[in-house]
């Protein structure tokens, strides 16, 4: 299974790279999966006076609802205390996972890559010293003329392009 870390500033057009490459990826026939970190410190995925939001108030830890067409495991444990490789092992069985957000995690991991989302010429160079290894950059500003050596390619208007450079870099085609 492959990482790639997708960063930048609000409002730079992560959401849109991600989701414009999960369908490039998947029309490809890869297997993605996503981590998505949202910000709001309240956020809950749980819908209060639900079922499943009672349960937690009652006290369970995990809850566990099985629907259709969809299962989901609600764990109520601060982010803190989840070790980012078990964020990864819930993606098992995909051949990428993209992870949008988890700015200060990823970068310190040294050995993941990034693309990173920019819009605009200092974006790009301060990217260039916080977020390393950058697999390639996309967004509204083209950094064609920053780093020869890091690709660009805009989701946006080059999707395939990009969905290359991934598939090229990480993805080896299979």
């Amino acid at each position: 299974m492959r990482v790639v870390a997708v960063v930048g500033t609000k409002k730079s057009g992560k959401t849109t790279t991600t989701e414009n490459l999960i369908r490039e990826l998947t029309a490809r026939s890869y297997r993605v999966a996503t981590i998505k970190h949202v910000s709001e410190p309240d956020f809950t995925i749980d819908t209060p006076g639900k079922d499943t939001w009672r349960y937690a108030q009652a006290g369970a830890k995990t809850i566990v609802s099985v629907a259709a067409n969809e299962v989901a495991t609600i764990e109520k444990v601060a982010l803190e205390n989840v070790p980012f490789e078990t964020l990864l092992k819930k993606c098992r069985g995909n051949d990428i996972v993209l992870i949008e957000g988890l700015k200060k995690t990823v970068s310190q991991k040294r050995k993941l890559p990034k693309l990173v989302v920019v819009k605009s010429r200092d974006e790009a160079l301060n990217a260039m010293e916080v977020y390393k290894p950058i697999l390639v950059f996309s967004g509204p500003y083209n950094t064609e003329n920053i780093d020869g050596e890091i690709p660009y390619a805009d989701a946006t208007k080059s999707l395939g392009k990009l969905a290359d450079i991934i598939e090229k870099r990480l993805l080896k085609k299979r």
